[in-house]
């Protein structure tokens, strides 16, 4: 079976053919680092760890990025709140979001880069673009030319002299054409562009704005424009063209559309074969699952209320390219989804592991039911990545387990193996489901350990033992353990 699936750029679903025919380049625009992450984040996130399991399955080796984005006005105007600069901001709001990705048992990407890591390469680009035309200089600031790029707009479908303008009001006096979008911004952050983003609890405008980090270039002190940096990034770490572009349904326009014409612009080569957008969470009212609405629930609250298994199912009961809506209902249904295929994985467990399991009992039904369930899971998978249809194909594969077992006095221990190897290997290894004695249980008792070898060494110290205690870190370190002592004491992240 062959992996299809729908581009964005083209609108059709198109046979999948990486430029190497071994390995993909994966990219995914991750988050602003300014509020907790949602479900609505969460929803991409699962997804494209999906996606990245499949392809792994599939036999290609995923080079798989994800970038965050800590520089940005909306993380200035948490200072106070959350921090006292920009850069200790968005700190404290990766450290949550690496601690839910964590939670929802999402693969590693090969990297996570950050825009304040980044600034040479960006201005590297930038200067590109001007040299070739493509951008302008206008009062310190530097400016992408729309007209200049002929093929401007063809993600979204639009003409450059009908689009709205771009950037702030006052942008436009230096601009050529409304649509001309910022590269490098002069200067820093104004007390007016944070004030409505702001919080209780938060720094005065003036104050927290005096706090955004600014760096120097050829066109004098500023900042990156918020679209430049993916495309730096994405050619840093990934390659001038990459084969999969991932995003929010919401980042289509102006973000994507403009990754494309700087991009492509500055190396001639398309710059993303296939664009992949994961359609936005609805909240129960049916509007956007949205920070700025302040309609969310959190990862971390969704992960505490009802677990990761339930969260993961919740999320891929629908496929990415579908509407989907937050609700009781729609995580009630999550709630029996996920508890019948755990409870159908224990039972088919339990049985073929039974004094009742017979190696010459052959149920051809059940049989079968395994064949149609592997059948139906990968064609879903290749049908671009339809991950409802193939948590439906291991959902009947339990229930054909179940009556098996119902209906027979003896076993069929082949099948039933068979049966839950295929959900381990596609609800587990492919979904990401934990399943049998995982994550939840297995979690807590690390965690007692840990602590345990953290009291040790605390006492080491104390004694002024001071190499033992440094040797105790080293060792959880290499377990993949993160030990941070702070002023409040010593915390620590699981690998």
């Amino acid at each position: 079976m062959t992996l299809r699936v729908t581009n964005s750029l083209t609108g059709e679903r198109e046979v999948f053919e990486p430029q190497d025919p071994d390995s993909v380049l994966l990219y995914y625009c991750g988050l602003t680092t300014s509020d907790p992450a949602h479900l609505g984040h969460a929803r991409g996130w699962v997804h494209v760890d999906v996606m990245h399991r499949w392809l792994s399955w599939l036999g290609y080796d995923v080079r798989h990025v994800e970038n965050f984005t800590d520089v940005n006005e909306k993380i200035v105007a948490r200072v106070g709140e959350n921090g006292d600069d920009e850069g200790t901001v968005a700190r404290s709001y990766i450290e949550d979001i690496i601690r839910d990705m964590r939670s929802l048992n999402l693969r590693r990407a090969e990297v996570y880069p950050r825009v304040s890591e980044h600034v040479p390469e960006i201005i590297d680009l930038v200067e590109e673009l001007v040299e070739s035309g493509y951008a302008y200089e206008s009062g310190g600031s530097v400016y992408f030319d729309v007209t200049a790029f002929e093929e401007y707009g063809k993600l979204s479908n639009q003409e450059p002299a009908e689009m709205e303008a771009q950037g702030a009001d006052d942008e436009q006096a230096e601009k050529r054409n409304p649509a001309d979008f910022a590269l490098w911004k002069a200067g820093g952050v104004a007390a007016d562009e944070i004030a409505d983003h702001q919080h209780d609890g938060a720094a005065d405008p003036e104050t927290a704005a005096a706090t955004a980090q600014t760096w120097d270039s050829p066109w004098g002190e500023g900042r990156p424009g918020w679209h430049i940096e993916c495309s730096a990034m994405s050619m840093t770490h990934l390659d001038d063209t990459i084969d999969i572009h991932v995003g929010g349904q919401d980042l289509v326009f102006p973000h994507h559309e403009n990754e494309i014409a700087q991009s492509e612009a500055a190396t001639g080569e398309t710059f993303a074969r296939y664009w992949l957008h994961v359609r936005l969470l609805d909240a129960p009212d049916e509007e956007k699952m949205s920070s700025s609405l302040g309609n969310f629930e959190t990862v971390a609250e969704a992960i505490e209320a009802y677990g990761p298994n339930v969260v993961r199912t919740f999320l891929l009961s629908t496929a990415y390219h579908s509407p989907a809506t937050y609700s009781s209902d729609t995580i009630e249904e999550a709630i029996e989804r996920w508890e019948r295929l755990e409870r159908g994985y224990e039972r088919a467990v339990d049985a073929a592991d039974s004094v009742d399991a017979a190696t010459t009992v052959t149920d051809d039904t059940l049989g079968e039911a395994v064949d149609t369930a592997r059948d139906d899971f990968e064609a879903a998978m290749n049908d671009d990545f339809n991950t409802r249809r193939a948590l439906a194909s291991l959902l009947e594969l339990v229930g054909a387990v179940n009556a098996h077992v119902d209906d027979h006095a003896t076993y069929d221990y082949q099948n039933l193996r068979r049966a839950v190897e295929t959900v381990e290997e596609f609800g587990g290894d492919v979904l990401g489901l934990a399943l049998g004695a995982s994550a939840e249980g297995d979690v807590s008792v690390a965690d007692d350990l840990v602590d345990l070898v953290l009291d040790v060494r605390e006492q080491e110290r104390e004694a002024g033992n001071y190499e033992r205690a440094d040797a105790l870190r080293d060792e959880l370190d290499a377990l993949g353990v993160e030990v941070q002592d702070t002023g409040d004491g010593t915390e620590y992240r699981l690998p």
